[in-house]
């Protein structure tokens, strides 16, 4: 058995989960609604199930497999990953943290366009997408801080990847876009050699 596929997935109070005859999951939260379709071979079961140490029952999610291929082994725990990561959007959402590091950078959220000015001779400028909402701080003598929230972790992901693609940490100086609490490996400079 799959060590994670075979875990119950826990709804947390006002997050229900509908699974319709195309094996489409649907989970309706505080924060939103989110779905993923579910490979036909998994089998997605909404019921209760019973804590052994506290012995409380708790509404709870299901996924099986029909056999042992190592096919349904793999898509046995992604979907279950994939509905835990969707029950928890729903309920918390998600959050990340960008640092922009340098002399002069800086940030600016006007609307669902993200505007940085990254050290090139031109400003750059990102529309997020709907789902994504984004909020831009500049303390004093501190590095501009960009946050990112959304109920899809996915979405969240992939945009955050996409804005620390325009300027990747350098390992001499630091310089670049990194995510808050990433440690850059660093490299010494020339003067090091002698």
């Amino acid at each position: 058995m799959s060590r994670i596929g075979k875990l119950p997935v826990i709804l947390p109070a006002g997050v229900t989960v509908e699974v319709a005859a195309d094996n489409t999951v649907s989970v309706k939260g505080p924060l939103g609604t989110l779905s993923q379709k579910v490979d036909s071979d998994i089998k997605v079961e909404v019921g209760t199930h019973t804590d052994a140490k506290t012995q409380k029952e708790f509404a709870a999610v299901m996924v099986s497999r029909p056999t042992n291929q190592p096919r349904h082994r793999s898509l046995h725990g992604l979907y279950r990953a994939l509905i835990n990561n969707m029950v928890i959007g729903v309920s918390k959402g998600y959050e990340i943290k960008q640092e922009l590091v340098g002399v002069g950078f800086k940030a600016e959220v006007k609307g669902n366009i993200l505007t940085m000015g990254l050290g090139y001779s031109h400003d750059v400028a990102i529309m997020l997408p709907e789902e994504v909402t984004a909020t831009a701080v500049t303390e004093k003598k501190g590095n501009p801080i960009v946050t990112l929230k959304s109920i899809d972790k996915q979405l969240v992901g992939q945009v955050a990847a996409k804005i620390r693609s325009l300027r990747k940490p350098e390992p001499y100086k630091g310089k670049g876009i990194k995510f808050v609490g990433e440690v850059i490996r660093r490299k010494a400079g020339k003067s090091a050699s002698k």
